[in-house]
């Protein structure tokens, strides 16, 4: 039995994240390297339960409260934002479970190493046969699917007669459909900037069978299955609160490694950094920022999750706190990130310095969907003039 496992049992996620970090860091340059958790550590991070969080327990789930789901993210994204990501995304798939039968749910979780993977919606549609579905295409940025052993594809349905399915707003639906990933192909794709180690890359899907049992759709929070508030927040809420964990754990590690390095670094012709008043200034400002906007994220997920109903999804208004306050994470973040960059001076440019790799992840993530800045004036409008038709996500 492995350190973590033992743990497991009888300490909280944010404790197993904790154990588990020295473990990530030693292997990071590999992650990045490779684009793969190696063993031992995929194993201990299977052990740690920490891809099964945002689980139900009907399936062998944790189920835990959004702000510890947060925290647990926060802090593995401290040691490494690959890492880190993709359990947000293990996690994010998972919250397809209460919207699948709950047989299927069982059979794609009863291996303790299972993770669903998958790519966002695009054009591409499913035709509905006899049983289910028949889907090919190729999505794209599906992160941590080298650890994942299911594969799913949002896609809109055709109806034998041409017509697209609608959904109960009478819009098309968007429906999920689930499949062993041995049926999909891969597209090595995953070039970037940053993030490198989430091997956030494509696949290609052939005429595959899907039946309806594996299938379902996020879109309506009233089709869920398991009871509980931490369903009653919508999937996309929760989505946003995973990418601000991450945002937030690689923040906090740039501002500690400044710290550190003010301790020691006097720059040529002027005095020792943790002696300079507007250093001084500028910390006491970044630690302000930062924890300022984890308080009032967190405080915004015990807000909510005290008034949710075990059935009922919550409403605009608490979607859009949820949202904001997510938002405002990630941008506190990245200021806080580029801020600290800067202070670094040349010490912060060398591959393998305590900043570059974090500066180029965070930047990587700064241009992902839930860090958009769209989303302030989202929420301004359902503050200013409500959401009438419901559909504020």
């Amino acid at each position: 039995m492995s350190t973590v496992t033992a743990l497991s049992s009888r300490i909280d996620p944010v404790a197993r994240a904790r154990a588990l970090g020295p473990t990530v860091v030693a292997v990071a340059d590999e992650i990045e390297r490779s684009q793969e958790i190696p063993e031992p550590v995929l194993s201990e991070l299977h052990d740690s339960r920490l891809l099964r969080m945002l689980l139900p327990r009907s399936v062998g789930g944790d189920q835990v409260e959004p702000w510890v789901y947060l925290h647990t993210i926060e802090e593995m994204g401290r040691h490494d934002g690959s890492v880190a990501w993709n359990m947000f995304v293990a996690n994010s798939a998972a919250l397809i479970a209460p919207f699948i039968p709950l047989e299927s749910a069982k059979a794609i979780y009863a291996d303790p190493r299972s993770a669903i993977a998958w790519g966002p919606p695009n054009r591409h549609r499913a035709s509905a046969v006899p049983g289910g579905y028949r889907v090919t295409g190729e999505w794209h940025f599906a992160s941590g699917s080298r650890q994942a052993n299911w594969m799913g594809a949002h896609c809109q349905v055709v109806e034998p007669d041409g017509s697209l399915r609608k959904n109960r707003f009478g819009r098309p639906t968007m429906r999920t459909l689930l499949m062993p990933k041995h049926q999909t192909t891969p597209i090595h794709n995953w070039t970037t900037l940053g993030m490198r180690g989430t091997a956030s890359e494509g696949y290609s899907i052939k005429d595959v069978f899907v039946p309806e049992a594996f299938s379902g759709t996020r879109e309506d929070p009233s089709l869920r299955r398991d009871r509980g508030k931490l369903y009653a927040f919508t999937t996309q809420g929760l989505y946003a609160v995973g990418v601000a964990g991450v945002a937030l754990g690689i923040a906090r590690a740039m501002l500690d490694a400044f710290v550190a390095l003010a301790s020691d670094k006097t720059p040529r012709g002027l005095e020792r950094l943790a002696d300079a008043p507007v250093v001084q200034s500028n910390v006491a400002r970044h630690e302000a920022t930062l924890g300022s906007a984890r308080a009032w994220l967190t405080d915004i997920l015990k807000e909510v999750w005290a008034t949710a109903d075990d059935v009922e999804p919550i409403g605009s208004a608490e979607r859009a706190k949820v949202r904001l306050g997510c938002t405002q994470a990630i941008h506190a973040s990245l200021e806080v990130a580029d801020r600290t960059f800067k202070a670094a001076g040349a010490s912060a440019i060398f591959i393998g310095t305590p900043f570059e790799r974090r500066f180029r992840d965070i930047h990587t993530l700064s241009q992902q969907i839930q860090s958009r800045e769209a989303h302030y004036e989202a929420v301004g409008k359902v503050m200013l003039n409500g959401d009438p038709d419901g559909t504020f996500m």
